[in-house]
């Protein structure tokens, strides 16, 4: 298996009011490379503080992160790392630094110094493969909220890193803005084969990922398939997270009586198996 990322009994801690907090507790796990993983939680559930350890952006104050190989905690590498694994933030806004958008998607290769035609090849590329070629002379603040993150994704993305981390990318968008960032994400992730990380608390954003971790208080405490994670709709709920709608559907089906499996997730498999329900009865 070709990990990408690696993390070995992370630890971080601050000091808020003179108390030391672990944000991260000893936590372990690997990324595989061109996987497509999801990390749910609810606010202070550590979620944003590992976003930002695995991009290098936080040390861990104990155990290792490596990126393709390359620790994070050395100094000499880092740049190194940030090249690999690209961040991208709740708020486009404050990632967005020009006036004109194809200027904004430069920014990045510009500063590794690349010849100005590589870098017009990098730009149009990153453009079209977040559907915003079209707005390429554009200014970005009269873009919707959900283009402006795409805008943000393909400055990222013009940097040809090997992973993307988003930080709950779609929070200060509406349902449509969430639905063209997600759908960006899983052709990413397909068409040029990018591993992408999300941290979320949108249920349905994790539904068609490869994989989901469930962090509270700083712990991974379930990591599985999301047809796996739903079905433990209690554990959810009860470090305070929701499940999708058609999980709760059948959740509540079950809890009145009916023999109906919970072992599905889009809204037509949940309706074959609530047809298929009536039809035993």
């Amino acid at each position: 298996m070709d990990n990408i990322i690696e993390v070995r009994n992370a630890v971080y801690e601050y000091v808020d009011e003179d108390v030391v907090k672990r944000a991260v507790d000893n936590v372990s796990f690997s990324i595989e490379r061109g996987s497509f993983t999801v990390i749910l939680g609810h606010n202070g559930s550590g979620k944003s503080t590992l976003a930002k350890l695995l991009n290098g952006l936080l040390k861990p104050t104990d155990g290792d992160i490596f990126v393709d190989g390359i620790n994070t905690k050395d100094e000499e590498t880092e740049i190194e790392v940030k090249r690999k694994v690209g961040m991208v933030f709740q708020n486009p806004d404050n990632q967005l630094v020009a006036s004109v958008v194809e200027e904004d998607v430069a920014f990045g290769p510009e500063n590794l110094g690349l010849h100005p035609s590589v870098i017009r090849k990098r730009v149009d590329d990153a453009l079209n493969s977040v559907g915003m070629y079209e707005y390429r002379e554009s200014t970005p603040h009269r873009l919707s909220g959900g283009q402006k993150q795409r805008i943000a994704i393909a400055g990222i993305i013009a940097m040809e890193p090997s992973c993307l981390i988003l930080d709950e990318p779609t929070a200060m968008l509406d349902p449509k803005g969430r639905k063209e960032i997600v759908s960006t994400l899983r052709k990413l992730n397909k068409e040029k084969g990018i591993t992408v990380v999300l941290i979320t608390h949108y249920m349905e954003e994790a539904e068609k990922a490869d994989r989901v971790m469930v962090m509270n208080d700083g712990v991974i405490i379930d990591d599985n398939t999301p047809k796996e994670i739903f079905k433990k709709v209690e554990v959810l709920k009860s470090v305070g997270l929701s499940v999708p709608q058609t999980t709760e559907l059948l959740y509540a089906l079950k809890q009145n009586g009916f023999n109906i499996s919970t072992d599905v997730l889009s809204v037509e498999e949940t309706a074959n198996a609530i047809a298929y329900c009536l039809e035993e009865e």
